[in-house]
């Protein structure tokens, strides 16, 4: 039986496949695409197993062949509806972020729905998504690396993905999305991507930003940082989140003394975000991110212009910026210097964490400020982030008050 499943009978599948795209078009491939451990496993097919299951007479397994050929068909029918029924506009990112994650949420439900969640379901979460970024105009290879970044590895066989989980990454993606996503992005391999964010860094009009760090310190209700960390990084898993709770404890530690910000801090707190013995070392090659669409480079000055950057962050500098414009600036800096080996987008954030911080301030929410990708060479991404930054303190403020209002009532 064995052998006549992998041989004889698989044949006939695979003919049968290559007879309905003949006829009908390259559509049907996916009847074959069954629930748990079938011939493609994951899928959202139930009348079709594998050829050891699924075959035995001739008229009951036409009939087979049918229904899941029907079944399939109805699926892409529905997911069609499915993404027309939010019709977005990539150059209006800004302002329909919240559809973009409503309707990954959505979709996401939806698989784990049709799936049951068996063995590799996330595979076709995967397609699903990607087929509705392409729908609404993203470039093909972008929209596969986006729903790769946002998904991380998170979703598991045989497990239906919690709540926080799946909320976490439908806003990433929609975080992620970019007006220039829409355009194929072929760049030169040799690029060198730390240059073109300093180019960027000296254009951005830092001094006319708003700043929201402007009515000083405040101390949220509910920590923020640690709460995330606790929920996103404990959902991938717990020791990063131990690494990182580590690494929050040592810096508010380090604000509190009013510390120089430098690598040789950064590489403090990264020693606990990495779980190494020792401090971790400046990288000594070039480093790539975002599906190696970035590269960043690497010189014998490297280290020290990274220092030099991170020095502006202090609010004792000459002509000092605005707080959250401080903030922001520093941990872009940290992205795309790209100092470590690995965890630089948690340094990043840990960077912005502790620049508050320095100055009083802390946060009771900071899902903008993690879940989004930015662009070495945007301009409009650093304007972005301090405006995400400024949203988050104004919203911690608020509650903040609204809570003392309250209790002295």
């Amino acid at each position: 039986m064995s052998a006549w499943s992998r041989g004889e009978a698989k044949s006939w599948a695979d003919a049968m496949s290559y007879a309905l795209v003949q006829q009908y078009g390259r559509w049907t491939v996916g009847w074959r695409w069954s629930h748990d451990e079938g011939d493609f496993d994951g899928g959202p097919v139930g009348n079709w197993c594998c050829p050891r299951d699924s075959i035995t007479t001739s008229e009951e397994t036409l009939a087979r062949v049918e229904a899941a050929l029907r079944e399939w068909r109805e699926w892409l029918e529905s997911l069609a509806g499915w993404f027309e029924a939010y019709p977005l506009d990539l150059t209006d990112i800004v302002e329909q972020r919240i559809l973009w994650e409503r309707a990954a949420r959505n979709l996401i439900l939806q698989v784990v729905d049709r799936t049951g969640c068996g063995s590799g379901w996330y595979g076709h979460c995967r397609q699903v998504l990607t087929w509705f970024l392409e729908r609404w105009g993203v470039e093909p290879e972008v929209a596969r690396s986006l729903v790769d970044e946002a998904i991380g590895g998170r979703f598991r066989s045989w497990t239906g993905p919690d709540t926080v989980v799946v909320d976490d990454v439908a806003e990433q993606l929609a975080l992620s999305l970019r007006p220039s996503n829409g355009r194929p992005r072929a760049l030169a391999p040799t690029q060198d991507h730390l240059q073109r964010w300093l180019a960027v860094r000296e254009s951005v009009p830092w001094h006319e930003i708003p700043d929201g760090g402007t009515d000083g310190p405040v101390v949220p209700l509910r920590d923020g940082v640690a709460e995330d960390i606790r929920a996103f990084d404990g959902a991938i898993a717990p020791a990063r989140a131990e690494g990182l709770l580590g690494a929050l404890e040592l810096l508010r530690a380090d604000a509190a003394r009013g510390a120089r910000l430098d690598f040789a801090l950064l590489s403090s707190w990264q020693q606990h975000v990495l779980g190494t013995t020792q401090p971790p070392p400046f990288r000594n090659s070039p480093a790539f991110a975002k599906g190696s669409r970035e590269r960043y480079g690497i010189g014998p000055d490297t280290r020290a212009r990274l220092d030099t950057c991170l020095a502006g962050s202090a609010p004792d500098t000459g002509h000092p910026l605005g707080l959250t414009a401080r903030a922001a600036r520093a941990s872009l800096d940290v992205c795309f210097f790209h100092p470590f080996d690995d965890g630089n987008a948690r340094s990043a954030f840990l960077t912005l964490v502790f620049i508050l911080a320095r100055e009083g301030i802390a946060l009771d929410a900071v899902s903008l400020l993690r879940r989004v990708t930015f662009q070495a060479d945007d301009p409009q991404d650093p304007l972005i982030f301090v405006r995400y930054i400024n949203i988050h303190l104004a919203e911690t403020r608020r509650r903040t008050a609204d809570s003392t209002g309250l209790a002295s009532r």
